[in-house]
């Protein structure tokens, strides 16, 4: 249905992504996640030509509809748009919010808009407010009205961008109610959002969005279930990350142990777990993996959950197969292992960094 080739969009100070390629398939109802400032919302608005991309292609059907020559008006009909911030008319009772597009866009006699429009009401469970203006009404009840009036359009395809972020806890409920009424119903729809659980309920596709593009998509339960790549798992689980390398077994060990003290403080992780994961970090780093002969480089991450409280420290290092549990310092290993709650090393013989070792701490 939706086809999108290499699109780029760029700000004068920011490039939200540079190269997105996806397929949204008839009946697909897709939620796009991802951090702050990876272009989610700007991907909606560059499909619905509300932003024009700055490269690339996107074909709506057979049609490329980023072709200058496209009618982006009819387009934009066959797209419904749910904004963040309902964008109803003020001056406009409800009926009068959802009758208008048909009316105006369409050539819809204003009696079966009405009808139309009413029909909505009820689908999405406010068909006694029919009269009122939008002041009057909860922000949960202005998103709802905002969804009716994008569906009086019958578009093949709707777009909803954060649907829920606008409003107070008590009323996101009753939103994903409507819009779970529309997944169920077939419609194709692309959402995004930041509730995951919300996410994973009713998506059938997941886009995770980073690195300037989607980096990862998959099934929910592919991408909430088992995610393949690092930036993914640490967004879904909630991960605060502390990262640095050691090259050539030469690296800043001072700068370094501030580094993982500074991101201590910043997380609030108590001062007894940050002695304890230093204390792991010199006994692994620079008692067992420097003196290694066949260690040259190695990558590590400090990795703290904000669910769990646990931290992780996940370390990759090359040279040939070598557990730190059968390493000579055998002393430094005990320390490491009367300090961690788990332990679990790894080798991937077509991995660049072959050895992996993550020691957890709580």
């Amino acid at each position: 249905m939706i086809r999108l080739e290499h699109l780029k969009k760029v700000y004068p100070n920011v490039t939200p992504f540079s190269d997105v390629n996806a397929e949204i398939n008839a009946g697909d109802v897709i939620s796009v996640i991802g951090p702050s400032g990876t272009g989610k919302s700007t991907l909606l608005r560059c499909i619905n030509l509300l932003e024009r991309p700055d490269g690339g292609k996107i074909f709506f059907g057979d049609e490329e509809i980023t072709n200058p020559k496209c009618n982006v008006h009819k387009v934009r009909q066959k797209m419904g748009m749910v904004f963040q911030q309902f964008n109803l008319f003020g001056h406009l009772t409800v009926i009068e919010n959802i009758m208008l597009s048909p009316v105006k866009l369409k050539g819809e006699s204003r009696q079966s808009a009405y009808e139309n429009g009413m029909r909505l009401l009820r689908q999405v469970g406010l068909p006694d407010k029919w009269l009122n203006y939008p002041d009057q009404l909860s922000g949960g009840q202005k998103q709802r009205i905002a969804i009716a009036r994008t569906l009086a359009m019958n578009p093949d395809v709707i777009l909803l961008d954060e649907p829920t972020s606008a409003l107070d806890p008590t009323m996101v409920g009753e939103v994903q109610a409507v819009i779970r009424e529309l997944a169920r119903s077939g419609k194709t729809m692309m959402i995004v959002t930041h509730e995951m659980n919300f996410a994973r309920a009713i998506c059938t596709r997941v886009f995770f969005m980073d690195d300037g593009g989607i980096y990862e998509e998959g099934t929910p339960d592919e991408i909430f279930g088992s995610p393949k790549r690092e930036r993914t798992r640490r967004f879904l689980h909630k991960l605060k990350v502390y990262e640095f390398t050691v090259r050539d077994k030469v690296f800043d060990f001072p700068g370094t142990v501030s580094g993982i003290d500074a991101f201590c403080h910043r997380n609030m992780i108590s001062g007894k777990l940050c002695n304890r994961l230093q204390l792991v970090f010199e006994e692994l780093i620079l008692q067992i993996l420097i003196p290694s002969p066949g260690v040259r480089n190695i990558q590590a991450a400090v990795e703290y959950s904000e669910d769990s409280g646990e931290v992780c420290f996940d370390v990759r290092y090359d040279g040939q197969a070598m557990n730190p549990e059968e390493s000579a310092d055998k002393l430094s290993f005990a320390l490491i292992k009367a300090e961690a709650s788990e332990i679990q090393y790894s080798a991937e013989e077509s991995d660049e960094y072959m050895n992996r070792v993550k020691i957890f701490l709580r």
